[in-house]
């Protein structure tokens, strides 16, 4: 196997044809797996596009809150194809190779769109604090200009730091294993992989990953805790009731989100005499689940959507109807 060799300040480095994937060979019951994560994607998929269909051409819903969660629509949409078609092809085709540029292009998407699912979870806390705290403020505060503004610089942000993260991988130098373990081209799995010492670059890198998820969960936590406070000050039990029923579908997204995150990271810390196979399944389904449930739950708990969806499914029903009636 060749390797390409530049130079870099005087350093030699090296970099390999590409890596083998083998995060599915110790896996008992892959099988089963990787059935339930093609069932996985293809609900991702059609409910997700459900909801954007809706929002898109439903002009009652072009609000800032619908923005959002169209928002959220599309990365989970991105998110779930970036990973969960080239796990199943690995166990079809049994091609585990993944040349190295293509390593790096699934490693800043999935990177990329998970910081999204993140700040994306924190953007719609953001919303309901607004809706909840500043209720006679609502619409001139939170604006479809300021919701596009928030989302653009969300984007672009998870754009540039992504870019530097991945960046820094095209510095290291692989001279020994080229064998991945896990279902693709994860940060950690691979920097692993490096036979040089870049100290300060995984620093920097690790601070950047780790304040994707810290910094957008704080802000979910801070918006949460307004709320309560407002919540609270409420005369009616009635209208508290309310406000934190307008809150239901959000907080059971952040719990599907970073409850197994945050489950994984402490486990992965602390208890270090867990099976490897473990924290494996444990990331790709916190990966693979949320953008699944996120749109189901939107389709249950909200209104707007519901009916909206309930009309459309009436519609498609009824013109099949009429279609075997002329037949």
């Amino acid at each position: 196997m060749s390797f390409l060799r530049t130079v870099l300040n005087d350093s030699v480095i090296i970099h390999p044809p590409g890596f083998y994937i083998t995060g599915f060979q110790t896996l008992p019951y892959i099988s089963v797996y990787v059935m339930f994560l093609a069932f996985v994607y293809v609900v991702t998929v059609l409910f997700n596009c459900l909801v954007i269909y809706i929002l898109v051409f439903n002009h009652c819903l072009h609000t800032p809150k619908f923005m959002a969660v169209g928002n959220l629509a599309v990365i989970d949409v991105i998110l779930s194809t970036s990973i969960i078609p080239n796990m199943i092809k690995v166990f079809l085709i049994k091609d585990n190779f993944v040349p190295f540029n293509m390593c790096l292009v699934q490693m800043y998407s999935y990177n990329g769109f998970l910081t999204l699912e993140s700040f994306s979870l924190a953007i719609l806390a953001y919303d309901r604090m607004i809706a909840i705290c500043f209720p006679l403020r609502q619409n001139s505060i939170n604006t479809l200009r300021s919701m596009s503004f928030i989302i653009c610089l969300i984007w672009c942000f998870t754009v540039g730091i992504n870019a530097f993260s991945v960046g820094i991988m095209t510095r290291l130098s692989f001279c020994n294993s080229l064998k991945v373990f896990s279902y693709f081209c994860d940060y950690i799995a691979v920097y692993r992989l490096a036979c040089n010492d870049y100290t300060m670059q995984w620093t920097v890198a690790n601070s950047f990953g780790f304040l994707i998820l810290v910094v957008p969960f704080t802000l979910i936590c801070l918006s949460y805790v307004s709320i309560l406070v407002t919540v609270f000050r409420m005369k009616s039990l009635d209208s508290r009731v309310k406000a934190l029923a307008t809150c239901t579908e959000h907080i059971i997204l952040v719990a599907v989100f970073y409850i197994p995150l945050i489950t994984i990271f402490i486990i992965s810390l602390y208890l270090h005499f867990i099976d490897e196979d473990q924290p494996f399944l444990s990331v790709s389904l916190a990966s693979c689940t949320p953008p699944c449930v996120n749109p189901i739950v939107y389709s249950l708990k909200t209104k707007e959507i519901r009916n909206r969806a309930l009309a459309l499914v009436r519609k498609t029903k009824i013109g099949t109807d009429q279609n075997k009636e002329r037949h």
